[in-house]
């Protein structure tokens, strides 16, 4: 590779990055979408970072975690199991608020039978937990998954801990803080969001007959082609004041 090739690939790679951290930067307005922004979250760690597979948990009012984004269907599986289950490194990292590294989880069958199982059998090896975290308020962590047994380090985790400050700073900006009652609606209806996010990838899914994956990402299309808030397009669909076939068809 010639020195001004891998210059421009250096050079493009980092205007990826810094579009990244604009975009991220946009949640530290009054108005936005909770769910859309962990979901580009868990994919900017994918297509930037060089994570395998990412996914987000994020506390409810009453302190219990819930999956509220991912980068595909099989992550999600498998944080619902740690959940389930109550073993993992992302429970870990939220209990004690410190990131969690972890470079060979088959070597943590003991540890977590169930997760070293799953992750296994994902093709998952190394596992990276991130607390969501300003000063000592921990609301959720951010995972990473990685195909090897060599997790991300350096300056890409340190990329990858700012982008989970940005987020954290997005959802617990000042005006929330300053009134409880504001803060915990907007955690909450992150994860009201959820659960009508996920009812309109299951319809998606069954009147297009395509993959769950394949379903969120024509929804997100759709949300993102008519500047509507993603929460909304699941609505509308799930309400059937939406048909399918519209946002089946957005690429």
């Amino acid at each position: 590779m010639s020195d001004g090739f891998a210059g421009a690939v250096a050079s493009s790679s980092e205007n990826e990055l810094l579009r990244a951290f604009v975009d991220m930067a946009d949640t530290l307005v009054d108005e936005y979408d909770v769910a859309d922004m962990l979901h580009r979250l868990a994919r900017y760690c994918v297509s930037l970072l060089g994570a395998s597979a990412a996914g987000l948990l994020l506390a409810d009012q009453r302190g219990g975690l819930e999956v509220v984004a991912s980068s595909d269907e099989g992550t999600r599986m498998l944080e619902l199991l740690q959940l389930q289950t109550e073993q993992g490194p992302c429970l870990d990292a939220y209990r004690s608020g410190q990131s969690v590294t972890i470079e060979d989880i088959a070597a943590e069958a003991v540890r977590w039978p169930n997760f070293a199982r799953m992750a296994g059998a994902a093709g998952f090896r190394s596992a990276q937990a991130i607390p969501l975290r300003l000063r000592k308020q921990v609301i959720g962590t951010l995972n990473l998954f990685g195909g090897g047994t060599s997790p991300l380090a350096g300056s890409t985790l340190n990329v990858a801990r700012a982008l989970a400050d940005i987020a954290t700073i997005g959802i617990l900006q000042e005006r929330a803080i300053r009134r409880g009652e504001l803060l915990t609606e907007q955690l909450q209806h992150a994860l009201n969001s959820r659960v009508v996010i996920e009812q309109a990838k299951g319809v998606l899914a069954h009147a297009g007959g395509v993959e769950m994956d394949t379903a969120f990402d024509r929804l997100r299309g759709y949300s993102r082609t008519h500047r509507e808030r993603l929460s909304e397009v699941a609505e509308a669909v799930v309400r059937g004041e939406l048909r399918p076939g519209q946002v089946l068809s957005e690429d």
